[in-house]
């Protein structure tokens, strides 16, 4: 091994363990490290020296000067382009991919910069991470197209332009002095740049397949471009890329056709798409749920479908809802509420609004990402959180939540079962049948590690049914505690603010499991039960004092939850180190709806145990009455009532309701509110039902956002 061969190549010394097993898996690097160990490394060379003249250049038979060479004691020969990552590196003993032999390739070049510390200093390396680049400002977005295309190839980039075009979303996470790693989190995956400069981007990791690994680092570079160009000095955090505000990224000048968090709004909303979906709901709405026939319910269905292919994800997911309403109230079945009908309805149209206006979420955000329905992930690793079961008499629903730490977010996998006449299972006994491959009990609790997963932009996930033998599901462990934040939750106070400025959820991205984490407790107070509500609750804090509500209420799908839960939190299993919940601010802090409890004894997921026996816990006191809260539900159910029985057939008894609802809220000084309900009927008598369409929707729209402020202030 030569020093000059290792110190050639400073994008390899910043590889550090954890990104050579993101590249490749981790049997094969420690595969690799012992035989590197063992006296049996590669014997360095870069192209530069090959001909033995010292000028600095090949002899013509390489693949260019600086490529790195290794050759192995059992005569395998392997080498590595400069500027290239390690899936572009050539190996001579015929497996496919990254071989062991490119991982021992790097070991040996970090191996030999190690042993020669005048050479290293030299080039301002060092065997970890080189300090150079890693203390200068840099940005992956600096590399221009033509460099991007070397790397990634030009196929990717071509494909990268088709998403280019639509428009996506991107958060990032831009280099610091001390962080260096960029890290770009789209729609349905993330890209970390763990090695600074353009020598770097070859080396980009990702948890998309490596079919589709060059188009999501082009996408990732373009958001990085996209925030630099709208603020050098103070690049944003989140961007909105391309679509139809941007040129799709055509054209030789490497333009990433980015666009602020307006741009290409109108383009958005005025969709034929989206509005020939908006007419539909419309006539719905005149019709009500209770007099829909099959008809529209098929014209939806296709509308829902013209949408998905546009990537209009949010638009589409909530008619997918609309749908499901319907067909439940043709059945009969227990999930149809005329509440969640109305407010799907308000969705649709709050979002097609916010989309047509300035507002701090990017169009892509309020509609949908530009980005495919899902993205096929490569080896991917999943910490399970807990599992919810709900359900109906005729099935069962099984939620197992997951925390993709790459990612740095939560997904869901879901299960449904439907069941046959007299069955009715229970959480415990749901615990017995198998998901992807395991048993739900042992699944909700695991590491799950897949190559056969692929994740949509609501942030579900999918394990492929056909490749069960290459999903693996092992105990969790500690698992929890090292989860990065925001998925791990250690200061309660830091995040009520970061939830207290969100935008209303009528307009935010549908993410399903986005508001589950894992909590870090300290101490865990007294619990006290609500017979009336069935309700238990507890106080938990964090490390600075801080206190979180635990607020969880009785599951008839299972029934001995609380009671285990219970036996969790009053330290009969040991002392609660974390618990994973779905986790909503209100004006008293963080409230937590827990799904799994880590204690001395291992994690255990209440909805999935059987019943630990009754326990006497104190009753809590009632709580007062809150005249907003009752004003703002009694109107919403009576508008609700409107969108059941249709506005064409609102009978007295359903207009006096409204016009009660409305004195209800002037007499709790919810006066604009009282304005609009009394709007609505008044639009509705005079001009007739098609006219007060709009007027219903202004209505829902400011109620609904008014009961989600109320409920963040108390």
């Amino acid at each position: 091994m030569t020093a000059g061969a290792a110190t050639a190549r400073p994008d390899l010394l910043a590889l550090d363990s954890g990104t050579l097993i993101s590249l490749a898996n981790r049997g094969l690097v420690k595969r690799a490290a012992k035989e590197l160990d063992a006296g049996a490394g590669a014997v360095l060379s870069t192209d530069a020296d090959r001909d033995g003249d010292g000028d600095g250049h090949g002899d013509g038979d390489g693949d260019g000067p600086g490529t790195l060479r290794g050759r192995f004691p059992d005569g395998t020969e392997v080498s590595l382009p400069p500027g290239a990552g390690l899936d572009r590196g050539s190996c001579t003993c015929g497996a496919p991919g990254i071989c062991r032999h490119l991982i021992g390739l790097v070991l040996a070049c970090q191996r030999a910069a190690t042993e020669a510390p005048d050479a290293s200093a030299a080039s301002g390396t060092g065997s970890a991470a080189p300090d150079g680049p890693a203390a200068e400002p840099w940005s992956p977005g600096s590399l221009d197209d033509e460099a991007l295309s070397a790397a990634v190839g030009a196929r990717a980039v071509t494909a990268a332009r088709r998403t280019l075009a639509r428009g996506y979303t991107a958060r990032l996470h831009h280099p610091t002095a001390g962080a260096p790693a960029a890290r770009a989190e789209l729609p349905t995956c993330t890209v970390r740049f763990p090695v600074p400069g353009p020598d770097g981007i070859g080396h980009a990791v990702t948890d998309a397949t490596d079919a589709r690994r060059g188009e999501v680092i082009a996408l990732a570079v373009w958001a990085f471009r996209a925030a630099v160009e709208a603020d050098p000095a103070d690049p944003p955090a989140q961007v909105d890329v391309g679509g139809s505000g941007g040129n799709g990224g055509n054209g030789g000048n490497g333009s990433s056709g980015a666009r602020g968090a307006s741009g290409g709004r109108a383009g958005a909303a005025g969709s034929p798409e989206l509005s020939a979906a908006a007419a539909l709901l419309d006539d719905l709405l005149l019709d009500g749920a209770a007099h829909t026939g099959p008809v529209p319910a098929t014209a939806l269905r296709r509308a829902r479908d013209e949408l998905s292919a546009r990537s209009l994800h949010w638009p589409a997911g909530t008619l997918a809802e609309v749908i499901e309403q319907l067909d439940d109230h043709a059945a009969r079945g227990a999930r149809y509420r005329a509440e969640r009908f109305a407010a799907l309805i308000t969705e649709f149209h709050a979002r097609l609004r916010a989309a047509g206006r300035t507002s701090q979420l990017a169009a892509s955000q309020i509609l949908g990402s530009g980005e495919r329905g899902d993205t096929a992930l490569r080896r991917v690793r999943l910490t399970a959180l807990g599992c919810r079961i709900s359900g109906t008499p005729r099935d069962r629903t099984a939620e197992v939540f997951l925390a993709h730490d790459n990612a740095r977010t939560g997904l869901v996998l879901r299960r449904r079962w439907s069941l046959a006449p007299g069955q009715e299972p229970t959480g415990p006994e749901l615990a017995a049948r198998r998901v992807a491959g395991a048993p739900l009990g042992a699944l909700a609790r695991a590491n799950l590690v897949s190559e056969s997963a692929s994740r949509t932009p609501g942030l579900s996930v999918t394990i492929g049914a056909g490749r069960l033998a290459s999903t693996s599901v092992t105990p969790v462990g500690s698992a929890w505690s090292g989860l990065p934040e925001p998925m791990l939750l250690r200061d309660f106070e830091a995040h009520a603010r970061a939830l207290d400025g969100l935008p209303p959820y009528l307009v935010r991205p549908r993410t399903e499991a986005g508001s589950v984490h894992v909590v870090e407790v300290r101490e865990v107070g007294p619990l006290g039960y609500d017979p009336a509500e069935q309700r238990l609750e507890a106080t938990v804090r964090d490390a600075q004092g801080a206190a979180a509500t635990v607020c969880a209420t009785h599951n008839p799908y299972s029934p001995g939850a609380l009671d285990v839960l219970a036996a969790c939190l009053d330290g009969s299993r040991g002392e609660v180190r974390f618990l994973s919940a779905f986790v909503r601010v209100t004006g008293g802090g963080l409230v937590l709806d827990p799904l799994a409890v880590m204690t001395a004894e291992g994690v255990t997921v209440p909805d999935l145990s059987p019943a630990a026996g009754s326990r006497l816990v104190p009753n809590l006191l009632p709580r007062p009455r809150d005249p907003i809260a009752e004003a703002l539900d009694g109107a919403l159910a009576a508008l609700a009532v409107a969108a059941d029985r249709g506005l064409r057939n609102l009978g007295e008894g359903a207009r006096t309701g409204l016009e009660d609802a409305a004195t209800g809220l002037a007499r709790t000084g919810l006066s604009v509110a009282a304005g609009l309900v009394r709007d609505f009927l008044g639009t509705l008598r005079e001009e007739g039902p098609a006219a007060a369409v709009r007027a219903w929707v202004d209505a829902q729209i400011h109620l609904l956002s008014a009961v989600e402020l109320h409920a963040r202030a108390t």
